[in-house]
């Protein structure tokens, strides 16, 4: 992985944080804050995390896998292979439950990598340690005050942090949110689910059930023991899971329990589904789960966290160094929300589809699967459920304008690359297709790379085809695209400003 050369300050504890301070601090070293913290790093911003583990060990699991966007993202840092090496590539496990083949869609990552959330911590804690970004273990934000200069971030214990900004990725029960006294409006659970990895002394019924109670699935892992999905048939149960619930849940639906035993983690998650009104209040902004909740169904709460981080990471930085003015920030609640909201919405879809086995739901379930083979549909809700269509709202224009680049394969000064590779220091990229020197943006050099470069092949955007090749193209270090250009360079130097700040800050 790439390092980036400085001073280690790592942390086991908040004992020796008090009176310290950070421009930014980040609640929560999940994946989604973990990524925030690589993404501020590589802009050499003072980033800490503070985190209530001990270490990176998880008891249980949670997200099973990266879609094909994560991995983009991943391989837009330079860092995808570590993730490749341990995962296994699989299909994207599709929408309520129908697959979706989506290895022809325009993208060299084509697929799901099935790999375990403890071992995608662990890979990003490797690489936030190799960007010397320190981590206060075995502690957690307890609260904050903030005013215009700053945020108090209270932790347990009584030490405090000064940071300029707090970001909370801590979470669906975010003691951030909640201090902000932002709304986190949604739906109230109708389902809960026990998911567990367990040994079983009678030989299980393998494969997918549906029932009065909902949806139900038993099926082998690749160390032999048994992957179980049981939808539970009391609601009002919360809390940590125990063997007993598991035994009961199982019991309830298949008349027997299979002799389970020595489970290797359980746990519970519902189809709650709610989103924070706001991802930012002034100084305190929000990341992940702590900015939106909703069931596991399609495997979009961890991915759509990571792009979170990778939206925010690069205006933080700008803002932090004062070389973007705050509103900066304003852009990423009304790209990342709106994402979510259609993340939330997908989810209660195919939760109604597998809620129940009446008739009606059956039949609806035959239909949309029906549908979903055919290659329209199966193109454009796989591009939606792996990430790839997104696209935030930039005006009218090019196809390209808002959506991310394609990882074209360019010839520059004589030598072969993909386009990712210019993205791996996190800076945004303007490529001019046209007359070498064509275009002068000196007074933005300090913050993006004036790339002449050929490209080969043809321009390909995910449920959407071909289109025009343009002559010119600015990357925002997210991987989108902020302008297309013409001959005439028309309204470059407003999206220069706007993404990047004033010329010569």
């Amino acid at each position: 992985m790439p390092v980036l050369l400085r001073t280690s300050r790592s942390r086991t504890s908040a004992s020796r944080a008090s009176a310290s301070g950070h421009a930014v601090v980040i609640a929560g070293g999940g994946p989604t804050g973990l990524m925030l913290a690589a993404e501020l790093a590589l802009a050499h911003i003072d980033v800490a995390i503070v985190e209530r583990r001990a270490n990176q060990e998880l008891s249980g699991t949670r997200a099973g896998g990266l879609h094909a966007r994560s991995i983009e993202i991943l391989d837009q840092r330079g860092v995808a292979d570590c993730f490749l090496r341990e995962g296994r590539i699989a299909q994207l496990a599709g929408f309520a439950w129908t697959r979706l083949d989506i290895s022809d869609l325009p993208t060299r990552h084509g697929y799901r990598l099935a790999l375990r959330q403890s071992q995608i911590e662990r890979l990003m804690a490797e690489w936030v340690a190799e960007l010397a970004v320190p981590i206060y273990r075995s502690c957690a934000v307890t609260g904050f005050a903030h005013d215009e200069t700053g945020v108090d971030v209270t932790l347990a214990g009584g030490d405090t942090l000064r940071a300029n900004y707090l970001v909370g990725c801590d979470g669906g029960r975010s003691v951030v949110r909640k201090t902000a006294g932002i709304d986190f409006a949604g739906s109230d659970p109708t389902l809960s689910n026990l998911m567990a990895e367990v040994e079983m002394r009678e030989e299980p019924e393998f494969g997918l059930r549906h029932d009065a109670l909902g949806f139900h699935g038993l099926s082998k892992t690749e160390s032999g023991r048994v992957l179980v999905v049981v939808t539970e048939a009391m609601l009002e149960r919360s809390g940590e899971p125990t063997l007993r619930d598991l035994s009961e849940a199982l019991a309830a639906v298949y008349g027997t329990d299979f002799g389970v035993h020595s489970p290797a983690w359980i746990s519970r998650f519902t189809d709650a589904a709610r989103q924070a009104a706001s991802y930012r209040k002034g100084r305190v902004l929000l990341a992940g789960d702590a900015a939106h909740i909703h069931h596991s169904v399609g495997g979009q709460g961890l991915n759509t966290g990571l792009q979170d981080a990778v939206n925010l990471g690069w205006k933080l930085a700008q803002v932090v160094k004062g070389i973007s003015p705050d509103s900066l920030l304003d852009t990423y609640h009304s790209e990342r929300h709106a994402v979510a909201a259609r993340v939330l919405r997908n989810t209660r879809a195919q939760i109604a589809l597998l809620r129940r086995a009446d008739d009606g739901l059956i039949a609806a379930r035959e239909i949309v699967s029906e549908l979903l083979v055919m290659d329209e549909p199966r193109k454009r809700f796989g591009a939606m459920m792996s990430g790839l269509d997104i696209r935030y709202d930039l005006g009218e224009g090019h196809a390209l304008l808002g959506r991310r680049m394609p990882d074209l394969d360019l010839m520059l000064d004589g030598q072969k690359l993909r386009l990712f590779t210019l993205l791996h220091s996190a800076r945004g990229v303007l490529l001019d297709f046209g007359k070498q020197g064509g275009i002068d943006v000196t007074p933005w050099a300090d913050r993006i790379e004036m790339v002449d470069a050929d490209y080969y092949g043809a321009w390909q955007l995910p449920a959407i085809g071909q289109v025009v090749a343009p002559k010119a193209v600015l990357v925002r270090p997210d991987g989108h695209v902020a302008w297309v250009g013409d001959q005439s360079r028309r309204g470059l130097a407003e999206a220069l400003t706007k993404w990047f700040g004033p010329g010569g800050a």
